[in-house]
């Protein structure tokens, strides 16, 4: 069983930057693909990226593609997302999660989440 924890949120301007980490115990976070999620108010979870075990292959929604990054250390037994030119419509509830799927771009293959973040940014 692993147990992930996410780094505060916070609230930002739009336009600005934001780092959000994801850290893993209990198990190697290595045995993991890492995928980070958001959901907004009346809106379904969406993965907006995800990163295999070995950190190799990112995959990337087309809603954040260019703007947030994804990358790990699997020493520290921890996930970043980097997330820059942020937007009103970015504001959600961000999660981390895992995934032992070889298919992790997929958001159902996810099956141990994080209590959630808040991203609020103002325009």
């Amino acid at each position: 069983q692993v147990t992930l924890v996410e780094s505060r949120g916070g609230m930002v301007q739009a336009g600005s930057s934001l780092r959000l980490s994801c850290e893993a115990f209990g198990r190697p976070f290595s045995y993991y693909h890492v995928g980070w999620f958001r959901q907004a108010p009346g809106k379904e979870r969406e993965l907006l990226c995800a990163i295999s075990q070995s950190g190799a292959s990112t995959v990337f929604a087309d809603s954040v593609k260019g703007r947030f990054t994804i990358s790990r250390d699997n020493s520290k037994n921890m996930v970043a997302l980097q997330m820059n030119t942020l937007k009103p419509e970015d504001t959600a509830v961000y999660y981390c999660a895992v995934s032992r799927d070889v298919s992790f771009s997929v958001p159902s293959s996810y099956k141990s989440w994080g209590q959630g973040t808040q991203v609020t940014v103002s325009s």
